[in-house]
């Protein structure tokens, strides 16, 4: 309708219509339906719709909006964790109980073996599938077998029924599903534990992947990471100062990534940036995302049809060269981590396929990213081992803590970094097992109370995948070679000129302002001294063994005055007979004698025993 058109009230209003009273308004907003749920939203809205004569459009949209900001007066109330799920304590009692009987079937009391371990996560469903992956990259958590096992996790699934898809994508699009595509395969593609992928084509033609996320999965691994915050909390707080593992730390993590995986609509930017990546590179590619039909629950992308990197036989057949496509494959991936700093993160063979000359990547749910320092650091860290550099190694290692690093005992990271070095950079550089270094490195900088970003360790379990997949179907590729000669190719001597340059930019910035500030507390320092408000403390290095020493002979010297005085008191009391006098001997002269005869042999034995002592060290 038009501004200038005429506006009628009779036909905008319905002839019988209830009358709203003002309670009516106020107990629809106070007393809200109790069901959560867009259907029930939908119906008090509508409800409320007919006795108002709103229109329906109107009615549509403000079924959207059923969970409105509020303010009060102590403040905006905060919607929880709890409340954005739908966490009840009953459910969370009744997912606690099922975990606790998984957990008792893999009678867990008398032990875990790497194996059975990793069957348990599995059966325990995709939150704990999600905690064992991360848990293989964390050595220091578990021992190194159980880590190699729990990299054997993948997230497979039984099958969504095909009716579940369809109402899923229907819930989705808000339509009939024949509007948008022209059939989809009942069969599906791959069923994972948070999602589903079905080929389909589109009614405009085009041939593609239906990725459909589980309906509730989101919410269960809510409730799953809500009971291991508690749990957290907990140890926390029994644990203390003994706890070798920040516990809340690693949950949050967990559910960082959770979120990260479960929201469809970053797997699409992924795609579309790293679609816009591949444009560079004739031999690289990854499916076309459709984002019009994207949404936080279903991916829709090109269908790829090509050979897996997991069936080298059939690559040969094809007549592709494995030495190529490990080659361009591991140079590629040197260039997202170390150059682009956007890098696909879980690079394992079904993940990878070649079609028409190309490699493509899928499942681009998940990335990392590293900036310019993290990505800078990680080059002189290598090379630093190469040299075997430790003083080198531990500024990059507290370059990543930045400048609020201060380990407590520097002489002691050095003296592990020394370990470090020895370890890796003994050998070549083309040798140079840099997925290991950076986990000794992660555990080691823990260790002194650095921390080392997560893109790190992000990057440290990629290339172990990657490693793990040439060295299992393509052998004769040296994943380390390559990714040293493209650090070595890509330094050439004018970048090296401006990363020196800039380098020094930075420094020289950094260093006037260290002087200006060195500057300011001068000029403090000196209004005090004027002022007569200046104190030092003073530490004398290595003056608290003679100190301690001048202690003890102190102690001793008062202890023996005290004997002598004990021995001198009683013998007065003795000869003059003060009484009480028993068998005639003065009982306080001679209680006066016992003690000074146990204080003299106890001065005597201690100062044997501490001089032995002093002799052995």
């Amino acid at each position: 309708m038009s501004l200038n058109s005429p506006i009628e009230p009779d036909a905008a209003r319905p002839e019988s219509v209830e009358p709203v009273t003002l309670s009516d308004r106020v107990n629809a907003v106070i007393h809200p339906t109790a069901d959560p749920s867009p259907d029930a939203a939908a119906a008090t809205v509508a409800k409320f719709a007919e006795k108002t004569g709103m229109p329906q459009s109107r009615k549509q949209n403000s079924a959207t909006f059923t969970q409105p900001e509020t303010i009060g007066l102590f403040g905006s109330r905060k919607d929880s964790f709890s409340q954005r799920y739908h966490l009840t304590r009953r459910g969370k009692l009744k997912r606690l109980t099922q975990i606790a009987q998984i957990v008792n079937q893999f009678d867990i009391v008398h032990g875990l073996t790497p194996i059975k371990m990793r069957l348990m996560l599995e059966a325990l469903g995709p939150t704990f599938v999600k905690v064992g992956q991360i848990l293989s990259m964390r050595s220091e958590i578990l021992p190194q077998s159980f880590c190699d096992e729990l990299s054997k996790l993948r997230a497979d699934a039984d099958p969504m029924p095909y009716g579940t898809v369809l109402q899923v994508l229907e819930d989705e699009y808000g339509r009939p599903v024949g509007e948008i595509f022209e059939h989809i395969n009942a069969t599906p593609l791959g069923s994972a534990s948070l999602a589903q992928v079905h080929r389909a084509k589109l009614s405009t033609g085009e041939d593609v992947a239906v990725k459909v996320q589980r309906p509730g999965v989101r919410e269960t691994m809510a409730q799953d990471v809500s009971i291991m915050r508690t749990i957290a909390r907990i140890a926390a707080k029994t644990m203390h100062s003994a706890q070798v593992v920040d516990l809340s730390g690693v949950v949050e993590e967990l559910w960082d990534t959770f979120e990260s995986e479960t929201d469809f609509l970053i797997e699409t930017r992924n795609l579309a940036e790293f679609k816009r990546f591949c444009e560079r590179y004739k031999y690289m590619d990854c499916p076309k995302p459709y984002p019009e039909l994207c949404t936080e629950h279903v991916v829709v992308m090109d269908y790829v049809e090509g050979i897996s990197v997991s069936h080298p036989n059939e690559l040969i057949e094809a007549g592709y060269d494995l030495k190529e496509i490990g080659t361009k494959l591991v140079d590629n991936y040197a260039t997202q981590v170390l150059d682009e700093g956007f890098f696909h993160a879980d690079p394992h063979p079904g993940n990878i396929m070649v079609r028409g000359g190309q490699i493509v990547l899928l499942d681009l749910g998940m990335t990392g990213r590293l900036n310019a320092k993290t990505r800078s650091v990680l080059k002189d860290m290598i090379f630093a081992v190469a040299k075997q550099d430790s003083p080198a190694l531990a500024d990059g290692l507290l370059r990543f803590a930045g400048a609020e690093a201060d380990p407590e005992d520097y002489p002691a990271l050095l003296a592990d970094l020394d370990v470090i070095v020895k370890e890796f950079g003994t050998v070549d550089l083309a040798e140079l097992d840099i997925a290991a270094m950076l986990t000794a490195l992660t555990q080691m900088a823990q260790r002194h109370g650095i921390e080392v970003p997560s893109t790190v360790t992000t990057v440290g379990r990629a290339l172990v995948t990657l490693e793990g997949l040439l060295d299992e179907f393509i052998p004769d590729v040296n994943m380390i070679q390559i990714i040293s000669d493209h650090i070595a190719a890509s330094t050439s001597k004018k970048d090296f000129a401006k990363d020196e340059a800039k380098s020094l930019v930075i420094e020289g910035h950094q260093a006037l302002h260290s002087l200006l500030a060195a500057a300011n507390e001068l000029k403090v320092a000196s209004r005090m001294l004027t002022r007569g408000q200046l104190r030092v403390n003073m530490e004398m290095v290595g003056s608290q063994e003679p100190l301690h020493m001048l202690a003890e002979m102190v102690n001793r010297l008062t202890m023996a005055l005290i004997v002598v005085g004990l021995f001198i008191g009683s013998s007065i009391v003795y000869y003059a007979g003060i009484k009480p006098v028993i068998f005639g001997i003065p009982i306080v002269g001679f209680m006066g004698y016992v003690i000074a005869f146990i204080l003299s042999v106890w001065i005597v034995f201690d100062i044997y025993f501490k001089g032995r002592s002093n002799k052995k060290r």
